[in-house]
């Protein structure tokens, strides 16, 4: 069957993640690997097939095929790491686009905590276009990758799909969080408006417990977790 326009309609997360999981094709350095959050094993499958067959750039294309951990299905792409890169993505893109009517798909490159609009400069700018450059790029540990930001704890695992922090410790049901912000903790401390809240200080004693030795602080709903000088913001939520 083909898909026509508006087939895949919210079943489709709106980030796109880049260089976020290794490559089956070849050396991450010479290949990128792109990779969509689907609702189902139906619009995963039907998106892996459309991406495969309709763009002679794509290396490989296929879905998972069970349940992430994180609730969702994925469906990998593969393409070149080359000059080209960031027009190619930005085509097939457009035919994400076209099947499940998104207007604002984002990136996310390489477990940011951050996603940005999707557009060939941002891209450019972003991915790493040559295996010098990529090898470059992955060295550089940063707080902002959210599995370095949590190298202190002791979960089970650690997953964002679009901006949904997922966070699972062992024997334990998981807890969610809507990511609002990261930056130097300075930074983030001075651009939050809301009060401390000390009458949800039990959920804080919670969180240290299951998340582990972080500084937490919760600002009316909102809650920093601070990690040797960088900082998130979230708010808690049910999923």
């Amino acid at each position: 069957m083909t898909l026509q326009n508006g087939d895949l309609r919210d079943l489709v997360y709106h980030i796109l993640e880049i260089d976020s999981y290794k490559s089956k094709m070849g050396s991450d350095e010479e290949i990128v690997t792109l990779s969509f959050s689907v609702k189902t094993k139906e619009a995963a499958d039907d998106l892996a097939t459309f991406l495969e067959r309709g763009y002679e750039f794509i290396l490989d294309a296929d879905a998972t095929k069970g349940e992430q951990s994180d609730g969702t299905y994925k469906v990998f792409a593969e393409i070149e790491r080359t000059k080209n890169s960031p027009e190619q993505i930005m085509e097939l893109a457009d035919g994400v686009k076209n099947l499940t009517l998104i207007d604002d798909l984002k990136y996310r490159y390489y477990k940011s905590f951050k996603s940005k609009p999707l557009d060939e400069d941002s891209l450019s700018a972003t991915i790493p276009l040559t295996s010098k450059d990529y090898k470059s790029s992955v060295t550089e540990s940063n707080m902002e990758n959210y599995k370095n930001f949590f190298n202190r704890s002791f979960v089970e695992s650690i997953d964002m799909w679009d901006d949904i922090l997922r966070i699972k410790k062992t024997y334990a049901e998981p807890v969610y969080f809507k990511f609002l912000d990261f930056g130097d903790s300075v930074s983030i401390t001075n651009n939050i408006q809301e009060s401390l809240n000390f009458n949800d200080f039990a959920e804080v004693i919670f969180l240290s417990k299951y998340i582990g030795d972080y500084n937490i602080t919760k600002y009316g709903n909102k809650i920093t977790l601070d990690n040797e000088g960088s900082s998130i913001v979230v708010e808690r939520i049910n999923t």
